[in-house]
């Protein structure tokens, strides 16, 4: 382990116990040794699975985005950037409209979210996989976004009633608020596998850096390694999006704050950014829960208000092209 690892992951343990603590009702961990006490239903079924929740889902975009960009060697690679996201986010959309979570079982939302993110990631990879061009590949995401968007809005516009229009708008805002160890069991065995598989990319995404003949001649299977992001980030995104909703921009900013303390090879972001990713979502979470508004900001609504500005600032700097010609 790195001192930065180190570093973050004393800093993410420090943040998940004063998230446990802060609230309305301060709420310190000695409570969970007294399970008569009124605060520890308020510990272990209301701030517990979100903190859970934050960690997971936030790991799981961090390192989805540093690896995204590893491979494309493009600075704006995301999850939802990239629209695979957006494609999860329609395929939880249409489990929702066809009652499936109700009818059938609680694996039908993540699965029907990982088969969009899945088909997400394929069209991205066929559209731009092999281009070096970082308008090719945003046009592409702005495609997928498109299309994700257009399946969703069609959802909405004949969704039953209001009632069913409503849950999916506010599902479709991303947010942990009201989420169980349900959620957290639902979603954790995805969202670990997908984490594993990208974690091993990491020996193939350096050797990308040197180009895609050189990577072939050290032995890393181009096709091999397409498929295998592709089925991770289903994995990863999918479960993350069936849970929360859309919360983008994570895997944006993350790679972005700690490139520059561990340098241009790929594999050396990867377990930083998955830190990394987890310590901003439960940030954010954390302050959208103790902001005093009427009602609670939605958490993929507050991560957008920080991430837009965030990404005007990388194509302003020029840091699409520029940063990635440097370090390859």
């Amino acid at each position: 382990m790195t001192r930065l690892e180190a570093k973050l992951l004393a800093a993410l343990g420090l943040l998940a116990v004063a998230s446990l603590w802060a609230g309305p009702v301060p709420t310190p961990l000695s409570v969970l040794a007294h399970p008569d006490d009124p605060r520890f239903i308020i510990l272990t079924q209301l701030r517990l699975p979100r903190v859970l929740l934050a960690i997971l889902v936030g790991g799981a975009m961090g390192l989805s985005g540093a690896t995204l960009q590893g491979y494309s060697r493009n600075a704006l690679a995301d999850p939802g950037v990239l629209g695979v996201s957006s494609m999860a986010s329609a395929g939880a959309v249409i489990a929702l409209y066809f009652g499936l979570t109700a009818h059938a079982t609680p694996w039908a939302l993540p699965v029907s979210a990982a088969l969009g993110a899945a088909l997400g990631g394929g069209l991205l990879m066929a559209l731009a996989g092999w281009s070096e061009s970082a308008t090719t590949f945003i046009l592409a995401g702005v495609l997928l976004n498109t299309l994700g968007g257009a399946a969703t809005a069609l959802a909405l516009s004949l969704a039953p009633g209001p009632w069913a229009q409503a849950e999916i708008v506010n599902w479709l805002m991303g947010s942990l608020t009201d989420r169980s160890l349900d959620e957290v069991r639902l979603a954790a065995p995805f969202i670990v596998a997908g984490c594993g598989l990208l974690l091993a990319t990491g020996r193939s995404l350096d050797a990308l850096t040197l180009g895609d003949a050189a990577a072939a001649g050290l032995g890393v299977s181009l096709p091999r390694l397409r498929m295998l992001l592709i089925v991770a980030v289903a994995l990863s995104a999918g479960a993350s999006v069936a849970v929360s909703g859309v919360i983008g921009f994570v895997g944006l900013i993350t790679p972005h704050l700690l490139r520059p303390h561990v340098g241009a090879r790929p594999s050396a972001l990867l377990v930083p950014s998955l830190i990394g990713g987890a310590l901003l979502l439960l940030a954010a979470d954390t302050a959208v829960r103790l902001v005093p508004t009427p009602a609670e900001l939605k958490l993929g609504v507050a991560m957008a208000v920080v991430g837009a500005p965030f990404f005007l600032w990388v194509l302003v700097r020029g840091g699409v092209q520029g940063r990635w010609s440097r370090q390859a």
